[in-house]
């Protein structure tokens, strides 16, 4: 029985530690999304997007409330985004983007998972050109003409529309991604957004193998450990 209990035991700790991480994460996008804007989501896209992101993912309502009170009481706090770009193991592109209070504290942690995975970092810009902006919806649908159709009657700018077992997939510029919903929700009242994000996706891959693999993935869990990691995008193919 030990050896089960232990076991069920670090699957407990483990899971616990993914939803503080969850939790954690959502709580900042929240209370900055709520800060910068207004604490009403009716008044307030961002926050209502974020919401609906996070209720997707199973925070907790008291967590969701919790972070937009502080933002109405004008809590001490002042996040700030910091993005960090450079090559991973195998010479993959990374970009990754945080929410700080401490920019030394950050910085240092972040420098910490590339320097012990054999990693570089590097200045801004030195890879973020070589992926795409976007705004990115996914939904279950067949349909993808019906879609591009509705697109174009609202005059969204839309890069693709594309339709796999059963669902669909809507890029657009980030910058559309307000009006490209809008016009989702108007078009089809019943939609159920499996993926409603903006987002950073490569122009080009980078297919790993050997031992960056391993190595590869021990730096994606050191990052996704830092507490003021918030998006990690890259390039790696990961072999299957």
């Amino acid at each position: 029985m030990g050896r089960d209990f232990e076991n069920r035991k670090h699957a407990i700790f483990k899971t616990a530690s993914v939803k503080s991480k969850l939790y954690s994460k959502y709580g900042k996008l929240l209370f900055v999304a709520a800060k910068n804007g207004v604490p009403d989501p009716d008044l307030n896209a961002a926050l209502k997007n974020t919401i609906e992101r996070a209720k997707k993912e199973q925070v907790p309502s008291h967590v969701i409330e919790r972070a937009i009170d502080k933002a109405k009481g004008n809590a001490g706090e002042d996040y700030v985004v910091a993005r960090y770009e450079g090559y991973g193991p195998g010479g993959c592109t990374v970009v990754v983007d945080c929410l700080t209070d401490n920019h030394n504290r950050t910085i240092s942690e972040v420098r910490n998972c590339f320097t012990k995975t054999g990693s570089k970092l590097g200045a801004a810009g030195s890879v973020l050109h070589s992926y795409d902006h976007l705004a990115l919806f996914s939904f279950p649908g067949t349909d993808a003409d019906a879609v591009l159709e509705k697109m174009l009657e609202a005059e969204v700018d839309v890069d693709d529309v594309q339709c796999n077992d059963g669902k669909i997939t809507l890029s657009a510029p980030a910058s559309e991604f307000f009006k490209a919903k809008t016009a989702l929700v108007a078009a089809f009242p019943d939609i159920d957004f499996e993926t409603q994000e903006i987002t950073y996706l490569p122009q080009a891959n980078k297919e790993l193998s050997g031992d960056d693999v391993p190595m590869f993935e021990k730096f994606i869990n050191m990052l996704n450990e830092c507490e003021d990691v918030q998006e990690i995008y890259h390039n790696a193919i990961l072999p299957k």
